[in-house]
């Protein structure tokens, strides 16, 4: 009878982070008492997050910043990394840095994909640390709570089939942004499924206390969401075309919206005053 491989025989990590500060700190311990093989990969950090990731035994990657970098690249160059410590490895799953593991659920995940050979994806709950801490928090909290189930897509936080993410060329590096609903759509034209089970996943730290960050995300996101239109039209895309035109609204439309009604209402002074103090925040 042959012998069960364990947790650590079967996966192995991908982190990536500029910049993570304590999050790394957190989102590192919470993989290396599990034994798995772990690459990080660095985008030119200053604040010592590559000595902390040595510190802690993981194996580091240095992005290149002579070349273009985004977080599609960097996972790419992670999972190369990862293929030659362990060529063997059955599953590859990634987070972001700022990301800290709930043990459980790799446990859940690897069970899911054993269950169904037509996953290629699984995910679950990603869950905010700080929900309450800002407006800003509290929206990215609830844009992590999707339907359990089949999905479309999945985000950067994902356990995936090596060999399926080999073969159909990892992510797109010419992405700044949603590089993984763009693969995601790709495995899915392939026949294979993406799952998310209703398991915690990771805790999330977005850290977000001003408009400008939530802005800058809007801005990056809603135009990922174009992209994807433009790369594979909104047919196979009727998610993220609705997601742009959600951008558009947030962004232009409603900005716009008390400016009109000032134009139209001479008097309109409340509207005028929530148009001019709308980019504060």
């Amino acid at each position: 009878m042959a012998r069960e491989l364990s947790l650590h025989e079967r996966v192995g990590v991908v982190a990536i982070g500029r910049n993570e500060g304590e999050r790394l700190r957190r989102c590192l311990d919470s993989l290396v008492n599990l034994g798995l093989t772990i690459v990080y990969v660095d985008s030119d950090s200053s604040d010592g997050s590559v000595a902390l990731a040595n510190s802690r035994g993981v194996n580091v990657v240095e992005l290149d910043m002579s070349r273009a970098f985004s977080a599609a690249r960097a996972r790419n160059e992670g999972f190369e990394a990862l293929s030659k410590l362990g060529p063997d490895l059955e599953f590859v799953f990634f987070l972001d840095g700022d990301c800290e593991l709930v043990p459980e659920f790799l446990e859940e995940a690897v069970a899911a994909m054993d269950s169904r050979r037509d996953l290629a994806v699984v995910c679950g709950r990603r869950l905010e640390r700080f929900p309450e801490a800002t407006l800003y928090n509290r929206l990215a909290d609830m844009e992590w709570d999707t339907p359990v189930g089949e999905a479309d897509a999945c985000g950067g936080d994902a356990l995936m089939r090596s060999f399926v993410f080999r073969e159909e060329g990892g992510y797109d590096p010419s992405l700044i942004s949603g590089e993984e609903p763009e693969l995601c759509l790709r495995l899915r034209r392939r026949g294979f499924k993406i799952l998310r089970i209703d398991q915690d996943m990771t805790l999330h730290d977005a850290a977000m206390t001003r408009f400008g960050q939530w802005w800058n995300r809007a801005l990056r996101t809603g135009y990922a969401a174009i992209e994807r239109l433009l790369m594979h039209g909104c047919r196979e895309n009727p998610v993220h075309a609705k997601r742009a035109r959600s951008s558009l609204f947030w962004t232009l439309g409603l900005p716009a919206l008390p400016a009109n009604l000032a134009w139209i209402q001479p008097l309109g002074i409340q509207a005028a005053v929530w148009w001019a103090l709308y980019p504060l925040g």
